[in-house]
Order: C-alpha cells, then sequence, then structure tokens
C-alpha cells in the first residue's frame, strides 16, 4: 500500500473492519458548498446515501467507469479487486475493473490501458511499470479526459502527470526498517537488504534509505551488496534466501526486506536455518505477523493496498464526475507506513485509523476544489 486501516495480506475479518473505516474517510473528503452554515446535508442527497456523515456529496458517479491495472500479477495488488468492489458498491459507480495482465511490461501496459479506454473506461489507477516512462502514459489518457490516479508507485523525478499519485514514502519506510534492524542487531555487525525490482524507483528509493540508517552507525553496521530483483514470486525469493544463507548465513546479524515475496521467504527461511539472525520485513502477510508472534521476525513495516485503491476510487469518482477538480494536479500524498512489532500487534491498526482522521482533513481543506 495508509492511511489507513488495510493490510497487505488479503483481507479478512480485520480487513472488512478497516474498510469501514475508510469509508469514514472517504466519505468526508470534498464538500460543496449547497447546504447553509451549520446545516448537515440529509442522506437522500448522496449518491452513495449510507457512505458519508459528512459535509461531502457526491452527486453522480453513475457514468464514471473505473479500472484499476497493476503493472502485471503480484500479492500486493489482490486486495485492490475487493477495493474495487467496495468502491463500486458504495459510490455507486458505472463499472469497476481490475485488469493485471500487463506482465511487467510497459508497452503491454499501454495496450491494457488503451483497450479499456475503447471498452468505455474513463478513470484509471495505475501501478506503472516503467517509473522513467509511466508519465507519457499517464498524459495520454489524460488528453482523452479520463481521470488518472497512480497507484502505490509514483514516477520516478519530480513530475506526476496523473491527477494524484497515493503512495507510501517508502524511503522513510525502508529507513525505519533498516533501523529496526540495526536495533535488534545490538547496533553493530552485517546487514543484508533483500528488495525488488531495481529499476523501480521505489526500489531505489527504499535502497536508499537503508543505506541512510547503516551510514549513520558510523561503521558500527557492515551492509552487504543489496539483492535485487527477486520479488518476481515466492519461489524466486525462497531460492535467493536459500542461497544467501548457505553462502553468508554465519556471518549474518540481520536482514530487512522492503518488498513482499523477499519478506516471507526471509521469514520463513532464518526460521528453519535456526540461525540467530534478526529479520525485519515489510507490509502484514500472515506469515509475517505469525514471525513477529513467536518470535522470528523482529518487527516489519506495514503499508496499505486497499486504502490507496479504495480512497483513490473515490477521488476519481469526485473527478471523473466533474463535480471537483485537484487543487494541484498531480499532488503526491504520503499514505504512511506503519511500525509493527510484538509489543503493538494486536494495535496497530489503531494507528492507520489515526492516520485516516489526518487524510481525512487534507482531503477536505488541501487538495480538492468541489462544486
Amino acid at each position: 500500500m495508509n492511511q489507513h486501516l488495510f493490510s497487505a495480506r488479503r483481507p479478512g475479518l480485520r480487513g472488512a473492519a478497516a474498510a469501514m473505516a475508510v469509508l469514514a474517510l472517504v466519505g468526508t473528503g470534498c464538500s460543496t458548498r449547497d447546504t447553509a452554515a451549520g446545516d448537515a446535508p440529509t442522506p437522500q442527497d448522496d449518491a452513495s446515501a449510507g457512505t458519508s456523515a459528512g459535509p461531502v456529496v457526491l452527486k453522480d458517479a453513475s457514468q464514471v467507469k473505473l479500472a484499476l491495472v497493476p503493472g502485471g500479477a503480484h500479492p500486493y495488488f489482490q486486495p485492490w479487486k475487493t477495493a474495487g468492489e467496495q468502491a463500486k458498491s458504495e459510490f455507486k459507480l458505472g463499472a469497476v475493473t481490475f485488469n493485471e495482465t500487463g506482465e511487467w511490461d510497459q508497452g503491454k501496459q499501454n495496450n491494457v490501458l488503451n483497450s479499456l479506454a475503447a471498452q468505455g473506461y474513463n478513470a484509471f489507477g495505475v501501478f506503472g511499470v516503467s517509473p522513467t516512462d509511466i508519465n507519457s502514459t499517464f498524459e495520454d489518457l489524460k488528453s482523452k479526459g479520463f481521470a488518472v490516479g497512480s497507484l502505490a508507485s509514483c514516477p520516478a523525478g519530480d513530475t506526476n502527470s496523473a491527477d494524484f499519485c497515493l503512495s507510501t514514502d517508502v524511503e522513510l519506510a525502508a529507513y525505519k526498517a533498516a533501523k529496526a534492524a540495526i536495533e535488534a542487531m545490538g547496533g553493530e555487525g552485517t546487514l543484508v537488504h533483500l528488495t525488488g525490482n531495481n529499476v523501480d524507483s521505489n526500489t531505489q528509493r527504499r535502497i536508499a534509505g537503508v543505506k541512510k540508517a547503516v551510514d549513520e552507525t558510523g561503521g558500527k553496521v557492515t551492509e552487504l551488496p543489496v539483492i535485487t530483483d527477486i520479488d518476481k514470486d515466492l519461489q524466486t525469493a525462497q531460492k535467493a534466501v536459500a542461497d544467501l544463507l548457505a553462502s553468508k548465513g554465519k556471518d549474518i546479524k540481520g536482514i530487512v526486506t522492503t518488498a513482499y515475496n523477499p519478506a516471507v521467504a526471509a521469514a520463513d527461511g532464518v526460521k528453519a536455518s535456526k540461525l540467530p539472525i534478526k529479520v525485519v520485513a515489510i507490509d502484514d502477510d500472515a506469515a509475517i505477523l505469525n514471525g513477529i508472534k513467536s518470535g522470528g521476525v523482529a518487527a516489519t513495516v506495514a503499508q496499505n493496498p486497499v486504502g490507496q485503491a479504495y480512497v483513490g476510487a473515490w477521488l476519481r469518482a469526485l473527478l471523473g464526475s466533474k463535480q471537483c477538480e485537484m487543487k494541484e494536479p498531480g499532488v503526491v500524498i504520503d499514505f504512511g507506513s506503519f511500525f509493527v512489532t510484538k509489543a503493538n500487534i494486536e494495535t496497530y491498526e489503531s494507528e492507520r485509523e489515526a492516520k485516516s482522521d489526518e487524510l481525512k482533513k487534507d482531503f477536505d481543506s488541501k487538495y480538492l476544489n468541489c462544486k
């Protein structure tokens, strides 16, 4: 993935409860000024009746057809399906689809987007394959009058040509994770960083975040060469972890993982090896949370893919229906990251709820101009 109240794992009962909290968030995001001061709008005024207790009036999103399009298949994006269906029901969107057939190829993803546009979809939530090229894709979609949000990853550089980007400050999240790993290691020793696609701008930001934490130790912690490109699938990550532990496991005091599959593989691999390596992960997959409870994983940094997709759908409904516009097109909104240990594993959802309250205020006062 905000933030929030959702986890990167497939949503269960906790995810459903969290969804209701985000309903409260998005239901107060943008306000019309038709109501007299001090008068609350009535439920029948709201096109998504039952989801808003605040001043927002989503008048009519029935013509908005939303497509959620990640760059390819990956566990992180599976909760987008649930988020999309919730958005369709609660906001009364014309249609919602989820398409992950881009196969991590920007050309193929562009073809998918063009095909969806030809089918009548007019609002897009996109995780671009190529951070250096995705802006041209956003510009093409925008030129056709579509509402476009960049989700979970922002374009490389300082320009975002989508209407907005909802993402995690991944450099900060990686820094937090590395600091936690270093603390668990006792402040010294050898640390290794396992992460995803090397050409992804998010990966480069994560590498920078871990390096910053290591540099702050003044040489007490040594970082091995970063192991990248192992987030394609769990099998790829498992092989990389097995090879690492076999060759250097006895020399390593800590592992920090900043991608989903390496996190699961590291937690399982270190547990099986019985090596005294401290693992700090990312996301809150069930395997990671179980590892924290058992002591095999020191901590994790949770994100919120459902929150990104769900709130993004709300924003695109407002933009696509022409009811609202962004005050600052291309704005990047940090959906937060959440540090989880054994001490707060049962309560960290409340931190995401607090972030949701913060975003509620931000959408109303900072990001939107509404009719």
